[in-house]
């Protein structure tokens, strides 16, 4: 029985995080322009399930969101395997690209259970920051792999010029430091944000009793 409950709460808690992000991508100027999206913690729900219920179920279900999401983003998807598509990869590359930036990427906020055995608030504010970090590097990761081609063309033509430290990465960083630059600070832009959302949301729900004593040991 207690199984099939936490089975029951990890599809709704999957099923919140998913409709988080779906409204969130459907307002405009929560969306950067050549993909990422600042969510109002949408990956808090798998955090949740990390610290209920432990690692197994916080990974586990962190794979499935991370299908989920892959299913969302169909159109993304389709293009990178559509040789028409201006986003097409070619079918290795974009293999590639769906492990780092959808399976590892969000199957990596599952490392926000390591914490589960702190109190609610630094377990959950902890948790949020882990295992979103972990998620922003496989991004990273993949941005400097396959689109560091771009890098050059954001911080020269686009409104990055005008961050302070765009002037003095062009100067100084080229080749594959300057695509790992740009993916850091690209995929940054939209990470950190929602970070600190998540962290902050996680810090509210901590003082929830109700929820807190849904943990299982």
């Amino acid at each position: 029985m207690n199984k099939t409950k936490q089975l029951v709460t990890s599809a709704m808690m999957i099923a919140l995080g998913t409709a988080i992000s779906f409204l969130c991508e459907m307002i405009p100027f929560l969306n950067l322009p050549f993909g990422g999206t600042i969510t109002i913690a949408s990956l808090l729900p798998l955090v949740l399930i990390g610290y209920l219920y432990g690692p197994a179920w916080g990974f586990g279900s962190s794979f499935v969101y991370s299908l989920i999401q892959m299913a969302i983003g169909y159109r993304t998807v389709a293009g990178l395997f559509t040789p028409t598509s201006d986003s097409y990869m070619g079918v290795r590359n974009a293999l590639f690209i769906l492990l780092l930036d959808y399976v590892l990427a969000y199957t990596a906020v599952g490392l926000a259970s390591i914490f589960r055995k702190l109190k609610p608030l630094p377990a959950l504010v902890w948790g949020s920051i882990t295992g979103l970090l972990a998620c922003y590097l496989f991004h990273v990761l993949s941005g400097a792999i396959f689109y560091g081609a771009w890098a050059e063309w954001f911080f020269t033509d686009t409104v990055a010029q005008n961050f302070a430290v765009s002037g003095w990465i062009m100067e100084n960083l080229s080749g594959a430091k300057l695509a790992v630059a740009y993916s850091i600070v690209y995929n940054g832009c939209y990470m950190i944000p929602e970070i600190i959302i998540t962290a902050v949301a996680g810090a509210g729900i901590s003082a929830v009793p109700t929820l807190m004593r849904e943990k299982t040991r």
